[in-house]
């Protein structure tokens, strides 16, 4: 419908294939363009063999990576146009189309071409490698940044470059010179000209616009290029065409631009000679408000509750007395949530030198033991990245957002030259309940048993059991301090304790749970028992209520559970903290005590059928927890 004789590609895919449109995704475009400096990443993202020629079935393919795999993105060929013209990104040749196509498979990936407003060039670079990115600020660059990226781009390095605003009226504001402040140019290539005797370092750079070029020394009408040989204009394919392609001076480079992101394709440091194969190890973890998004280490009270990885670094490097590894965290699919308010989080790193225990760490430990290293900064980008030397040893790494409470998915990846090991802080799912007591002989009885014995009389009534709507009328009444807490004051320690209600539901799940003869009541054995268990279960309430407000922190809930018997994962922990915690983070009584009635009663249930059925012998019981705690 655009044009009569479409044609994927013309000609190879080129940089002069990128134009940008409407859509103010720069940034994209810039890594496009690098993309096409190498022809094996560029075949991988766009498969060579597909044309609007015979066998064509109106639609094309594309490969992104994407948190540690390739994905397979398929599109049909209609396009954003006006007036029969593209829209958004477009070739320099009308009738060529792989540029737009892989932008729309790019806007299918992140949900939509809304969502490609505004981003870095590094977040594409990695989406069509796979590779690590590293920034650098050009005013603080190492003394061999030419160097650095001459290495970058002779190992196909992906490399972009920006010039930063200081408000956002600045945005796309031309400056003198000619260049476009907030816009993502890539570079293309470096090299050194021979100029008046003497050798002259220069870069090549792009903008994605397909225009507006830099005008200054050795821009493409210049007087410096007069005095330059024509086999040195041919060598360095030197045209003057405003194709928004331009070569300059080094050091005005340096002058102009403020930031370089380079997008390696290994973690090779473009400092080094030495070409090295790394290992590659990757975490997959989330934050989740109220149970692991705990937010940096100036959030003390709730730094701990973040996902723990343990680093083990065993081996040192070839020749060298440490272990090098690079650390990259990158938040998921924020792009993609855009359009429900997602924007990206201040997300960063430490890490610790680990005990010798493989138990999640406590807060204690943080508040005493300083970090090893760090990520340079918390940003909000996709990713941070930093590279570490570290003698061998174990270490843990905590993955965080600046702010707690935030909520995302992440993905942590570690590249070391020798093999390390991670595994997640996160204790095996473990309960260690007492075995039910034996009661006492009524001739045995100590004083504080037959007062308890008498009390029970008067609350049970005729039948001396209690049923479920009694136990409801029982616990509420004394954990609202009304008429029946003067029965209790000697048994009950329920001092300022928030609740809602204890429902009959709560009460008919304790009498399932204590419930030995079958009934449906409690005798005072059973009851006995119970109210026991409630004691120890208010003390370690109030325990972890640290702030004595009567409730108790749900970031609390792992030590808290742990203290009942209870050692459970990330991933139970929080499922129950999106069943149990309200909006502020805080599990009241009540809640509290559902969850131990249902833990209790999923464990004994779990235990039974593995100790007497062989069907269920392979059971896991993180999975039967997570199934009951849903019912």
């Amino acid at each position: 419908e655009i044009i009569s004789d479409p044609k994927f590609i013309v000609g190879g895919a080129t940089r002069t294939d990128i134009c940008q449109g409407d859509l103010g995704d720069c940034w994209l475009l810039a890594a496009i363009a690098s993309l096409t400096l190498n022809e094996r990443t560029l075949a991988r993202v766009v498969p060579q063999d597909q044309d609007f020629g015979p066998g064509y079935a109106g639609i094309f393919h594309f490969q992104f990576w994407q948190h540690n795999e390739w994905l397979d993105i398929v599109i049909d060929d209609r396009l954003p146009t006006f007036k029969d013209r593209l829209v958004f990104l477009h070739s320099e040749e009308h009738n060529e189309f792989w540029s737009a196509l892989l932008e729309k498979a790019y806007a299918k990936l992140n949900g939509s071409y809304e969502a490609l407003k505004g981003g870095s060039t590094i977040e594409a670079m990695e989406d069509f490698t796979g590779g690590v990115g590293e920034m650098y600020e050009v005013k603080k660059a190492p003394e061999n940044f030419y160097e650095i990226l001459g290495k970058a781009l002779k190992r196909d390095s992906m490399v972009g470059c920006s010039i930063d605003v200081s408000s956002a009226a600045e945005t796309e504001a031309r400056t003198p010179y000619g260049l476009i402040k907030g816009h993502a140019y890539s570079v293309t290539s470096i090299d050194e000209v021979n100029y008046q005797g003497r050798k002259v370092k220069l870069i090549r750079v792009r903008n994605p616009w397909g225009q507006v070029e830099w005008n200054g020394a050795w821009s493409d009408n210049s007087a410096e290029w007069q005095n330059v040989s024509p086999s040195e204009k041919k060598r360095l394919y030197q045209i003057a065409l405003d194709d928004g392609e331009f070569w300059m001076k080094f050091e005005d480079f340096q002058s102009h631009f403020d930031k370089v992101e380079i997008c390696n394709l290994t973690p090779d440091a473009l400092d080094d000679n030495n070409i090295h194969k790394w290992e590659v190890t990757v975490y997959q973890g989330s934050w989740v408000r109220g149970a692991t998004a705990g937010g940096c280490r100036n959030f003390i009270e709730t730094f701990w509750t973040n996902p723990q990885i343990k680093l083990q670094l065993s081996e040192k490097d070839d020749g060298e007395e440490g272990c090098t590894f690079l650390a990259a965290l990158m938040q998921k699919d924020r792009r993609k949530l855009r359009k429900q308010g997602a924007e990206m989080l201040t997300i960063g790193y430490a890490i610790y030198e680990s005990p010798s225990k493989d138990e999640h760490l406590t807060k204690d430990f943080f508040r005493y033991h300083p970090s090893k290293a760090r990520s340079k900064t918390y940003i909000n980008l996709r990713e941070v990245s930093d590279r570490f030397t570290l003698p061998p040893g174990d270490y843990v790494i905590l993955p965080t957002t600046f702010e707690p409470h935030q909520e995302a998915d992440f993905c942590l990846r570690i590249f070391s030259e020798k093999k390390a090991v991670t595994t997640e802080m996160d204790g095996n799912v473990d309960i260690d309940l007492p075995e039910l007591p034996q009661p006492t002989p009524p001739q045995q009885e100590t004083e504080e048993e037959k007062q308890f014995r008498t009390l029970f009389k008067q609350i049970s009534g005729e039948d001396m059991e209690i049923s479920a709507e009694e136990l409801e009328y029982i616990l509420n009444a004394v954990l609202k301090k009304s008429n029946l807490k003067k029965y209790f004051d000697g048994y009950f320690p329920a001092n300022n304790i928030k609740f809602k209600k204890i429902s009959l539901l709560s009460c008919k799940n304790i009498i399932s749970l204590m419930d030995s003869s079958g009934n449906g009541k409690l005798e005072f054995n059973e009851f006995k028992i119970f109210w026991d268990k409630l004691k120890k279960w208010i003390g370690i309430y109030l325990h972890f209520d640290s702030d004595h407000s009567g409730t108790m922190s749900s970031y609390e809930l792992r030590l808290a559970l742990k203290a009942a018997g209870f050692q459970l994962n990330n991933f139970l922990l929080q499922l129950i903290v999106l069943r149990y915690a309200d909006d502020q983070y805080q599990v009241e009584f009540d809640d509290f005590l559902n969850c131990l009635i249902r833990l209790e009663n999923a464990s004994r249930v779990f235990q039974v059928l593995t100790a007497k059925n062989r069907d269920f012998i392979n059971l896991n019981i993180c999975e039967f927890i997570s199934l009951t705690m849903n019912i």
